[in-house]
């Protein structure tokens, strides 16, 4: 029998490898064996090294945080309070934009117990109960010297800013006073939805806190003044700046953001003697949350002073608490409603409905 056509069987590292021996000029089986043992220590150092990265992502706590898209955009506050709040938590902070604001409160329905959200902020206090309502949400324990306009007691939802919804338009032209005005004036206006944006739905409480039964001619006199409805607020916002209307369902801070930013003061809120209507944008925690702790020192951090000094130039709002430093120059130039609406979160969830099908049936004719 030939020698050269003889299988050896040599141990490598535990297991058998079959090697055929070498023909003249071939390496040797010493030398593949050496070759194989350089494999296999490089294969374990990388798959250690894979191990161990794996494993310190696995030590990094993540907190998830549904707001809504304006928020967590380049010129939102997300980007400066994720850095703030990591700075602080030894954690990864995950914003995750879902449309409008009454669209958070759709998609956390949607997903229910399995949303992969710790924390939601964006709601406000026309929607408050009905989250509430959904059996998702868990108590919370916050505190804070709060600076709003009404008194604060919620055990499920805490506030991080506030403000009075207006129609923004050129400082140079005449505005309406009140909504009769606008609807008999030859103004356009760009509104939300009311299904999807809370200043949409925050209009509605607007009209219906103002009018009452009156609400559904307001709306029919205002369906010609309507160029289009927009699902959330930049995209209204933006059509108005692109002089698509005269004027755009806002807030009385926007202007503010015009005058600090740009150095623009071409900008202002009509003042309607109706009143006013505020929102109150709060955040909660879910009870599904697999960070609750996390979650918590997170909406305690939403009302200290790193977080609420962000919110006046960034989201353009009132702070929920007045930062130490005060509000930034310019916000004393910015109209000051005579009269404050608001609707008790109870009162607000039974209206809704009732607001929004005369709204539909109005601009719907």
């Amino acid at each position: 029998m030939n020698p050269l056509n003889l299988n050896r069987i040599i141990p490598a590292e535990g297991r058998f490898r079959i090697f055929r021996h070498a023909m003249p000029g071939s390496p040797s089986p010493h030398a593949a064996l050496e070759t194989d043992m350089k494999t296999l220590v490089l294969a374990s150092s990388v798959a250690g090294a894979i191990a161990l990265s794996t494993a310190a992502t696995a030590e990094t706590p993540e907190l998830v945080v549904y707001t809504y898209d304006s928020f967590v955009s380049e010129w939102g506050p997300g980007p400066a309070v994720e850095t703030a709040f990591e700075a602080t938590c030894g954690c990864d902070l995950k914003f995750v934009g879902a449309g409008d604001g009454a669209a958070l409160l759709a998609r956390i329905k949607l997903e229910g117990a399995r949303s992969d959200a710790d924390v939601v902020l964006g709601l406000d206090t026309n929607l408050t109960a009905a989250a509430k309502d959904t059996g998702l949400f868990a108590p919370i324990s916050v505190t804070a010297e709060y600076a709003l306009p009404v008194e604060w007691q919620d055990e499920m939802f805490a506030p991080y800013d506030w403000g009075y919804f207006a129609f923004v338009h050129n400082a140079d032209a005449d505005a309406p006073t009140n909504f009769k005005a606008l609807a008999e004036s030859d103004a356009k206006i760009v509104i939300q939805d009311p299904r999807s944006s809370t200043p949409g739905l925050g209009l509605l409480m607007w009209v219906k806190a103002a009018y009452g039964d009156e609400a559904p001619a307001i709306w029919e006199d205002l369906s010609d003044n309507i160029v289009t409805v927009t699902k959330g607020w930049s995209e209204a916002y933006g059509l108005f700046l692109e002089g698509e209307a005269d004027m755009v369902l806002s807030y009385t801070t926007s202007p503010a953001y015009h005058l600090i930013a740009e150095k623009d003061d071409t900008k202002a809120a009509a003042v309607f003697d109706e009143g006013h209507y505020m929102q109150v944008e709060v955040a909660g925690k879910l009870a599904s949350s697999d960070q609750p702790e996390l979650a918590d020192q997170f909406l305690q951090f939403m009302v200290s002073d790193a977080f609420q000094s962000i919110i006046p130039t960034t989201n353009w709002m009132y702070p929920a608490v007045i930062p130490s430093d005060g509000l930034p120059q310019g916000f004393e130039t910015l109209v000051s409603p005579e009269k404050s609406l608001l609707l008790p979160e109870e009162d607000a969830a039974s209206v809704r409905d009732e607001a929004l099908a005369e709204w539909l049936s109005a601009l719907s004719q």
